[in-house]
C-alpha cells in the first residue's frame, strides 16, 4: 500500500540543501515543530509513540511537501480501501491512477492514521512498550505497512537524527498523570473559503472576493485561554497582551523563552509591546508576495516580521547586509524567484 518510490522521497528530503531546490518547501525542523503537538496527542489518546507518528509523517509526506500532503492533506499515504467513504484523490503509485484518501485537514490525516493502526492487522504492535520505537518500526514493516525492505531502518534513522523520542517522554508524562495535552487546531484559509462558498448559491464563473489579499485568519485555536492564529505565511502566532513577557508566554504555551527570541529574531533584552504579533514558529524563507515597497521609517526587521520572512533571506535576495537601512520607496524582493 506504500509508495514504490518511498526510498527516493527519503533521500530527497533529508538533504540539507533542500532550500536550493524549492524555497517554498517546509524544512524538516519546521514540519516537526508544526506537528509535534498532534503526534503527542495521538500518543496519549491511542498509545502510538509520537516518535513513530512523526517519523512516518516525515517519511511518507516528504516533510509535508508531497503532492498528496499539500493537495489532499494525506500525510501517511493511506489509500482508499473498500471501507473509505470520504473524498478521494487519484495518484500514480505502484499502479497508475490509484485511489488515495483526501482529508478536510491534516489533523484528520493524523487521526485516521491512528485509527488505521488500531486494526487487527497491527494489534501486535500494541504489545510492545510504548518507548520501544525500534520495535514499532520493525513491527510496522513486518505487519506489511510498507513494501520497502529499508522502511524500518529509515524510520529509526529519522527518529534518532531528530531526537523524536523527546516527544515520547512528554506523551508518557501525560499518560502517567492522566492528562490530555493541548491540541493545536487550525484550518487552512482555503477550507474556510470552501465552507463559506458551500452555503452560497453557485454563480457562473465564480471569482474570489474583492480585495485580493486574504489577510489574517480569524482565531483558530485556544491554548491556555489564549487565541493562537495562523499568518498568511502559515506561521502560528499570538497577539501580545498587557503584562506579557517571554517567560510568562513560554510557560503558558509550553515553549522555551529562547524559542520566542529566536523565532521572532529578538535579543534577550527585547521588551514585548502590547498588541504586537509574536510568532510561535520559525519564519519562512519566502513570503507569499514577491516584493515590498518600503515605507518611511521601516526597518529590515519590520518588513521581515510583517511577512514572516527571515531577515537573512531578505538580505540574500537583495544583496544587502543585515545592518542595511531601507530607503522609503525602495522595492525589496521577498522571494528567491520574485515574479
Amino acid at each position: 500500500m506504500r509508495y514504490a518510490f518511498i526510498l527516493l522521497l527519503f533521500l530527497c528530503f533529508t538533504s540539507t540543501s533542500i532550500s536550493a531546490l524549492d524555497d517554498d518547501k517546509l524544512t524538516r525542523s519546521e514540519y516537526i515543530d508544526m506537528w509535534k503537538e498532534e503526534a503527542i496527542y495521538q500518543m496519549v489518546i491511542h498509545k502510538i509513540p509520537a516518535s513513530i507518528t512523526l517519523a512516518q509523517g516525515i517519511l511518507e509526506s516528504g516533510d509535508g511537501n508531497s503532492e498528496l500532503a499539500r493537495k489532499a492533506n494525506n500525510h501517511f499515504g493511506i489509500k482508499c480501501h473498500s471501507d473509505w467513504k470520504g473524498k478521494r484523490v487519484y495518484h500514480d503509485d505502484d499502479k497508475k491512477g490509484e485511489c488515495f484518501r483526501h482529508y478536510k485537514d491534516a489533523h484528520s490525516s493524523f487521526e485516521d492514521h491512528s485509527d488505521f493502526l488500531l486494526r487487527k492487522r497491527y494489534e501486535s504492535l500494541f504489545t510492545l512498550k510504548i518507548t520501544d520505537y525500534k520495535g514499532w518500526a520493525k513491527g510496522l514493516k513486518a505487519c506489511g505497512y510498507a513494501t520497502s525492505s529499508k522502511y524500518a531502518g529509515l524510520l529509526i534513522k529519522i527518529i534518532e537524527e531528530n531526537d523524536l523520542t523527546r516527544f515520547d517522554k512528554i506523551g508518557q508524562n501525560h499518560i502517567k498523570k492522566g492528562t490530555i495535552p493541548e491540541r493545536w487546531r487550525y484550518i487552512e484559509e482555503e477550507e474556510v473559503i470552501a465552507q463559506k462558498e458551500e452555503k452560497k448559491p453557485k454563480k457562473e464563473n465564480g471569482r474570489k472576493n474583492k480585495g485580493g489579499d486574504s489577510g489574517k485568519l480569524d482565531d483558530v485555536s485556544l491554548v491556555a485561554g489564549r487565541a493562537v492564529k495562523l499568518s498568511d505565511n502559515r506561521i502560528k502566532y499570538v497577539i501580545v497582551k498587557s503584562g506579557d513577557n517571554f517567560e510568562k508566554l513560554a510557560e503558558e504555551l509550553d515553549m522555551m523563552p529562547w524559542q520566542l527570541w529566536k523565532y521572532n529574531e529578538f535579543d534577550k533584552n527585547h521588551v514585548l509591546q502590547e498588541g504586537s504579533l509574536l510568532y510561535l514558529q520559525p519564519k519562512r524563507r519566502n513570503a507569499k508576495t514577491s516584493y515590498h515597497t518600503v515605507s518611511e521609517g521601516e526597518s529590515l526587521w519590520d518588513i521581515s516580521h510583517r511577512y514572516g520572512v527571515k531577515i537573512k533571506q531578505i538580505c540574500k535576495y537583495n544583496n544587502i547586509s543585515p545592518n542595511y537601512t531601507p530607503k522609503a520607496g525602495e522595492r525589496l524582493a521577498l522571494r528567491s524567484n520574485p515574479k
